[in-house]
């Protein structure tokens, strides 16, 4: 099929379908997808983004899906091109977000006769469905949940002097998808628990509070920031065994995945019954045990147990009050988290941040938060931050040093929204410092990775706005005076060795006040 032709139905299909933000890559064999999207950008039909490195295009697309919950396009050319979009597509298939992967391909008939720039692009996404397309085909039939991969041959002549109303007529649609669940009940105990992983199985954080409450039960958050009602700093309470003795549930709800505690991983294996509501249990994670697995949220009949919630609402109670931060990375995150205001959007990069936030931060709610925890890479943080921005008034990203540096890049594409990033640098890998690897012999040079660059000069040299705090006062007064636009709040904590040893002694002064306070002292 004629190129041009091939490419504008594709486009007409999917702005038909729903689809409106579109990423591109630029290239040469996408040059048919190129001019097709460039002209329905003209005639208002859809936002055009371009970014020039794939790997950052894909992860910027994948912000966009996160933020919109609608497939988002992002298109390359061949080759290597293709390949650096692997780590958001896997992203997106443990998400079980809308990513639509467009990729440019010669025709078939030159796979593996040595024609250039040409490799073998069908399944290079695994395990992402790929469809090979050489001709028209219906793409509506394919978009139901989860990333896709289209793979689209394109022949030269890779120009066309048609200059057809090919958009006349062209109607979108409002995306709809839906997933066919069949009623369930559930019985829960009088003495459970539900925990919440981070994405929440993407179930919506009101429905699951409601269940919860309907339980009868305490409700344990990795994002704290959409549960106002959740215990806080489980995470640490439960660090000790005795704590997580004397709390051990009959029977514990887990709602998506717990990723990010070890204490909240041991609390579930410890359990004798554990029910899992996730989706991806019967597509993604087939090999997932359980008790129950339920694929949305069952229908509840509960009697709760005053007795129990009030003991854990006391450990809580102990926890909030007990709690003494100094200048650190933690106290600098619990100062951001609840700095946040209402209605406005916060990417939490993955490592130390959305650890220190499920432990240290104060539960509250009016924040639309989100993360990359299907795989949990420090890859694309800035990228994904930046397609998140361009759909909220107001967003924030806080992000490690090394995942700063990781997507230095996005920075060529700057985001035009009205976006505070907030850089925690303490030279390297802080995580490691709190990791059982921490002082083997080459420990700096392995795991700590020190880059020893001063972020507030690499920002500046992009043209970005940038102000550096070394301070609790610093930090809050840099909150009052951010401008419209990308801005960049470089947070100066201690070294990592010293902030290691602050958070153990926070830790142990923490548990010795539940132990008294629980008579276990």
């Amino acid at each position: 099929m004629n190129a041009t032709t091939l490419a504008r139905n594709l486009v007409r299909q999917l702005i038909e379908n729903g689809i409106s933000d579109f990423v591109l890559s630029p290239g040469s064999r996408n040059a048919p997808l190129s001019i097709a999207l460039y002209e329905a950008e003209q005639a208002g039909l859809v936002n055009l983004y371009v970014r020039i490195d794939e790997r950052g295009a894909a992860f910027f697309a994948l912000g966009l899906s996160k933020a919109s919950d609608n497939y988002v396009a992002v298109i390359c050319t061949s080759g290597t091109a293709a390949a650096n979009f692997h780590p958001a597509a896997l992203e997106a298939y443990h998400s079980d977000n809308k990513l639509l992967v467009i990729t440019a391909d010669r025709p078939a008939h030159l796979r593996r006769t040595g024609s250039n720039q040409t490799t073998l692009q069908v399944g290079l996404l695994e395990p992402i469905k790929t469809i090979d397309i050489s001709a028209t085909i219906s793409i509506a039939e394919h978009l139901t949940t989860g990333p896709l991969h289209l793979n689209v041959q394109f022949d030269e002549p890779l120009l066309s002097d048609d200059r057809t109303d090919w958009l006349a007529g062209l109607t979108p649609h409002s995306p709809v998808y839906v997933r066919d669940f069949s009623p369930q009940e559930f019985s829960p105990k009088p003495r459970g628990v539900v925990i919440v992983g981070h994405d929440r199985a993407g179930i919506d954080a009101s429905a699951i509070s409601h269940f919860a409450r309907s339980a009868g039960w305490p409700l344990l958050a990795e994002d704290p920031l959409s549960f106002p009602d959740a215990i806080a700093h489980a995470a640490l309470i439960l660090s000790d065994l005795d704590i997580r003795a004397l709390l051990q549930p009959d029977q514990i709800v887990v709602i998506g995945r717990a990723t990010l505690s070890r204490s909240i991983s041991a609390l579930i294996k410890e359990c004798a019954e554990v029910v899992v509501i996730d989706p991806r249990a019967s597509t993604i994670d087939t090999s997932r045990s359980a008790t129950q697995i339920f694929d949305s949220l069952p229908d509840i009949q509960a009697t709760p147990d005053s007795d129990w919630q009030e003991q854990w609402r006391q450990v809580a109670a102990v926890a909030r009050h007990s709690l003494s931060l100094g200048w650190s990375e933690q106290k600098a995150l619990s100062l951001i988290s609840a700095g946040i205001p209402s209605d406005a959007a916060l990417f939490v990069g993955s490592s130390r941040p959305v650890r220190d936030i499920e432990a240290f931060a104060a539960p509250r709610d009016g924040v639309h938060t989100f993360a990359n925890r299907g795989l949990a890479g420090i890859d694309g943080n800035i990228s994904c931050a930046f397609g998140i921005a361009e759909k909220f008034e107001r967003s924030y990203a806080i992000l490690g040093d090394l995942t700063f540096f990781h997507d230095i890049s996005a920075l060529v594409n700057p985001s035009s929204a009205n976006l505070t990033v907030f850089v925690i640098d303490n030279n390297g890998g802080g995580i490691f410092s709190t990791l059982p690897q921490a002082g083997v012999e080459g420990f700096e040079k392995i795991f700590g990775t020190p880059h020893n660059l001063d972020i507030e000069k690499v920002v500046r040299g992009f043209g970005a706005t940038v102000t550096k705090v070394k301070s609790e006062s610093d930090l809050l007064h840099s909150f009052n005076h951010q401008q419209q636009g990308l801005n960049f709040v470089v947070v100066e904590v201690p070294d990592r060795v010293t902030n290691a040893a602050q958070l153990k002694e926070v830790t142990q002064s923490l548990l010795k006040a539940l132990r008294m306070g629980s008579n276990l002292a």
